[in-house]
Parts: structure tokens; sequence; C-alpha cells
């Protein structure tokens, strides 16, 4: 006779579900054990929502800085270079610096223990 052990967890219309089951006959303690280790994948899938959430949010307001930041570089590369405030080339430095706006992806790595 085997167990079988199922946890689902409702958070911000979203649902996660997180079950484990075994073949072997066990007694309650490791039933009780493996409900624990799925309600904490269960937690640890909403953490990572919610975080992943969040960067989407950044993302998208930074979305129109980075399009406003894009109009203004373009004014500043019709003036030469010699004539650039430091202002202006670091404004032209992080346009062309693709990991400075690489920062606001979220991928779900282990990183953290929850």
């Amino acid at each position: 006779m085997g167990s079988s052990v199922k946890v689902m967890l409702s958070h911000n219309f979203c649902h996660f579900e997180i079950s484990k089951t075994t073949d072997q006959d066990v007694d309650n303690k490791t039933i009780d054990d493996m409900r624990k280790d799925c309600m904490r994948l269960a937690d640890k899938a909403v953490k990572q929502y919610q975080i992943a959430k969040d960067k989407a949010s950044e993302k998208a307001a930074n979305d129109f800085e980075r399009r406003e930041l894009e109009t203004e570089v373009e004014r500043i590369l019709k003036i030469p270079e010699s004539e650039r405030t430091a202002t202006q080339k670091a404004k032209v430095k992080a346009l062309e610096d693709h990991e400075y706006w690489k920062r606001y992806d979220y991928d779900y790595e282990d990183d953290q223990d929850y």
C-alpha cells in the first residue's frame, strides 16, 4: 500500500499544486514529512512567482525610461564625441550596455533558500 500527498495553494489568482507519491508502506510521520515538503515547495513557488511579477512590473516601468533614453541618445550621437558632457557620455554607455538592462530579468534560479 502506497501513500500520496497533494498540496494546492492559491495566490493572486494563480494556483500552485505540488504532489508526492510513494509505493512503499510508510508511517504517518513520513506522510506528514511529505506534506511539509510539498508545502515548502508550494511556498517557494509563490515567493518566486511574486519576485518574477515584481521584476516584470519594474521592467515595464523601465521600458518607458529606456525609450526616452534612446530618443535622447539619438540626439547626443549627433554631437561630436569631443564636445559631449560626462553625463551625455554616460547615457550613451548605459544604452550600449546590454547587461544593464538584463538585470531586470528573473529566471527562477534557486539562489535563495526558502
